[in-house]
């Protein structure tokens, strides 16, 4: 008999067998029509519960969809949320984890309470958002496992007992087989293991990809083959503790976890659990049947290895319940989720029948009297014959009803006009909401602090102006860390950081190794962890390796969890006017439109920079900034308040006012465009020039279009490809702020070319906008409007 208690094995199993047939229900409700999509943990169940049994409050999980068993297990999931996350029940009280943004098997916990603030993580079970990108995961778990690292080993993180108690936090993370063979995968092992930090990684290997087999996704066909070379050296904190654990072994799975997890707790050590043997009996998900592509003696193997039924099985055996007791608790709980099921249905669908209800009636009201009551009766009765209706199909109809009656009496229509606006207005809350933070710590919010000047300010280069931003930051605030490649000795390649790590210690800037991703990703999981980091990508082309992570994790946190998480991370690049094919490169409009989620600032010089570093880290916002890289060593007074005045986000700065023409710009752009404005001034065109500041958020308050008013004319300039910025800047101002309603000339772009940037001066010359290109752009306006005034001379 198991060292393990009777009271612990009959509640894991319990466990195990309410979440099989919880996935076996689900399966059914999609092919029923109540839900769109289902894809389950079935087959890992056992594996799971051993896990939860060593999990602790503090810790935290990074893990994918098929952990439903683990957050059933922990507390982290109850069971009626779990199938309300099947129904995608809009709502945080049905379905905490995401309100239904996610499909189903996308697990979190709501870190934030109701105002946006931060729960006190070391009292309660936490789980990262889960999202479906294969791997992505990992990149975040390395920050996740570092927080504890700088918990334990800074002094001034030790009062911060909300997040940590002295590190003793394990990050568990979970991942599929098939997943191993991505790149985020590779990258963030060896971050792990280099970085020496108490993380726990479980592999479920069931040996499938979908259809695909190890053999064809893992060289030899066994990922615990590969992963041995990262075997912890005896005496190192670096590498790994690797362990091999079948999935069915429910005594081996719980001495597994117990002792790997002490270990990490203890030592701050990192350890693997390949955890092989296991089983999908349901396939992959509801769109497809793994019969398909599993011969009949793999299907037969699956079924003797199922690991519910082998642990069935162990228990019968060795005494720990009798087989009629075991039939009756499956009895029981079999109906305890048939009726749990019933009650998240009841829940989600009750509302929207009732608003059903309500729409027939304001249906019956208009076609009283009305000339088409037979087409507004086939509407409602076709409402109310949907067996599932939803309000997608409520607002449909309803649209199709205002259509017939688009020529009576505006009277008529008006109620259904009221229902209709307060179902957008209930659709924006459950589906638009907190894109951005929503608290009173809105980077939106943050008081405005003018930047002030002694007398005497003295003009110092453009990198000493943000090292003693930075140096301020630091010292104000322990939370603040700065990490990225050649940030630390170095003091980054263009001194940011000089000599700050001498000062505040390598933990509080960090160099780390040429990895982008988990660059990122580290800083994401520290800031989930209530750290403030600072992370570099060293240029910005190279913001492209991290590109897929700040879009789909990132830049989606506050959204998919409806303000239940948050990651209040910086990320700082720097990018324009270098040379080169892949050191200049201003790839904004790609930039912008896949990172939705976080603020965009292109600061035109070191001083903007600091400000809007000051604003972001009072915040709890995430954040990209875009450094001038020609900049850093042109000189700039410093502020006398460096350490506390405020840049505020989506605010525009006019650095030249005029009356003929509008030029909207920003970063680098601004100084040609203030050149070309002194050329154009001696031909008798004032030109006024805007610098944007930030590209997300863009212009707030409408001072482009105050400009246009005087101006009449407008020219958008970027370096980015035609149809990049330029294209997002005047959409802003023309179609959202209606600045077309003031233009008496076509509004114009100017851009770089369409391929990337030649090497050496000429090549900058040749591939990017000059003073002339600005010159002449805004010339050919003002000629077409008066040639005679300004005549054609080149």
């Amino acid at each position: 008999m198991s060292t393990i208690s009777t009271e612990t094995t009959v509640r894991d199993y319990r466990l195990s067998y309410v979440s099989r047939q919880a996935s076996l229900l689900g399966r059914k409700e999609v092919f029923a029509g109540k839900a769109k999509f289902g894809i389950f943990g079935d087959g890992k169940e056992v594996a799971q519960v051993a896990m939860a049994d060593a999990f602790r409050k503090g810790d935290i999980r990074s893990g994918y969809y098929r952990d439903q068993t683990f957050m059933l297990a922990t507390g982290m999931l109850s069971l009626q949320e779990y199938f309300a996350q099947l129904y995608a029940h809009a709502d945080t009280e049905a379905e905490p984890g995401s309100a239904g943004r996610s499909m189903t098997a996308h697990f979190a916990t709501r870190n934030l309470d109701a105002d946006g603030k931060w729960k006190p993580l070391t009292e309660m079970f936490a789980s990262a958002s889960d999202i479906s990108p294969t791997g992505s995961q990992m990149p975040r778990l390395v920050g996740m496992g570092y927080a504890s690292k700088l918990y334990r080993e800074l002094d001034g993180l030790k009062s911060f007992t909300q997040f940590s108690r002295n590190g003793n936090e394990i990050a568990f993370g979970t991942i599929g087989n098939a997943s191993c063979a991505e790149g985020m995968f590779w990258e963030s092992i060896n971050a792990i293991g280099v970085l020496g930090v108490p993380v726990v990684l479980s592999i479920w290997d069931d040996h499938y990809g979908i259809s695909v087999p190890n053999e064809v996704q893992i060289t030899k066909g066994e990922i615990g083959e590969i992963l041995s070379g990262f075997q912890r050296d005896k005496g190192s904190r670096q590498g790994f503790d690797i362990h091999h654990v079948r999935g069915w072994d429910y005594p081996a799975l719980c001495e597994t976890y117990a002792r790997v997890t002490e270990s990490a707790r203890r030592e701050h050590v990192a350890s693997i659990i390949h955890v092989t043997e296991l089983t999908q009996p349901q396939g992959h998900s509801t769109s497809g049947s793994h019969e398909r592509y599993k011969d009949a003696k793999r299907l037969e193997w699956e079924k003797r290895h199922d690991c519910v039924t082998r642990m069935r099985a162990w228990m019968l055996d060795q005494g720990v319940v009798k087989p009629a007791e075991i039939s009756r608790m499956e009895e029981e709980d079999l109906e305890h989720v048939r009726d749990v099921m019933k009650r998240a249905w009841d829940s989600y669908s009750d509302p929207i029948r009732k608003e059903r209800e309500v729409l027939a009636g304001l249906l019956d009201q208009a076609a009283h009297g009305s000339q088409q009551s037979a087409g507004l009766g086939k509407i409602r009765e076709g409402l109310l014959r949907l067996g599932y209706p939803l309000r997608r199909n409520l607002l449909s109809g309803l649209h199709d009803a205002l259509v017939l009656l688009r020529q009576e009496p505006a009277a008529r229509r008006q109620a259904l006009l009221d229902w209709r606006r307060g179902q957008v207005e209930l659709a924006e809350d459950r589906y638009g909401s907190h894109l951005h933070s929503q608290s009173d710590e809105s980077a939106l919010e943050v008081a405005e602090v003018p930047a002030t000047y002694d007398d005497d300010a003295k003009s110092i280069r453009g990198f000493d102006v943000l090292n003693a931003c930075f140096d301020a930051a630091l010292t104000r605030d322990p939370r603040v860390v700065a990490l990225g490649e050649d940030v630390g000795m170095l003091g980054d390649v263009n001194q940011g950081f000089a000599g700050l790590q001498i000062k505040h210690g390598d933990l509080r800037v960090t160099d780390t190794g040429i990895r982008e991703c988990t660059i990122v990703g580290q800083g994401i999981g520290m800031a989930m962890r209530g750290l403030r980091p600072i992370v570099e990508v060293q240029y910005l082309d190279y913001l492209l390796y991290a590109l897929q992570i700040i879009s789909d994790d990132l830049a989606t946190l506050q959204y998919r969890t409806k303000g239940g998480q948050k990651a209040p991370l910086i990320i700082r690049t720097r990018g324009h006017r270098l040379e080169g094919i892949w050191h200049s490169g201003s790839p904004i409009a790609g930039i912008i439109n896949l990172v939705r989620g976080l603020y965009v600032c292109v600061p035109r010089n070191m001083t903007q920079a600091s400000g809007f570093y000051n604003t972001l880290l009072q915040s709890d916002d995430a954040a990209l900034i875009i450094e001038v890289l020609n900049a850093y060593r042109l000189k700039e007074r410093v502020p006398s308040n460096i350490d506390e005045f405020t840049v505020p986000l989506g605010v525009p700065e006019v650095l030249r006012p005029g009356n003929d023409i509008t030029v909207v710009t920003y970063g680098a752009c601004c100084a040609v465009a203030l050149e070309a404005a002194k050329q154009l001034e001696q031909v008798g065109i004032d030109t006024e020039i805007i610098d944007v500041q930030t590209l997300l958020p863009f212009d707030r308050h409408g001072v482009i279009v105050e400009s246009l008013k005087k101006t009449s004319r407008i020219l958008f300039f970027d370096e980015d490809v035609p149809g990049g910025g330029t294209a997002y800047m005047m959409q802003q101002v023309l179609e959202q702020q209606h600045g077309f309603r003031w233009l008496d000339s076509e509004p114009r772009t100017l851009t770089a070319a369409e391929h990337r940037p030649a090497y050496g001066s000429d090549g900058d010359y040749f591939s990017k906008p000059s003073r002339e290109d600005v010159f002449r752009a805004v010339y050919d306006m003002l000629h077409e409007a008066d040639p005679a005034r300004y005549p054609e001379f080149y």
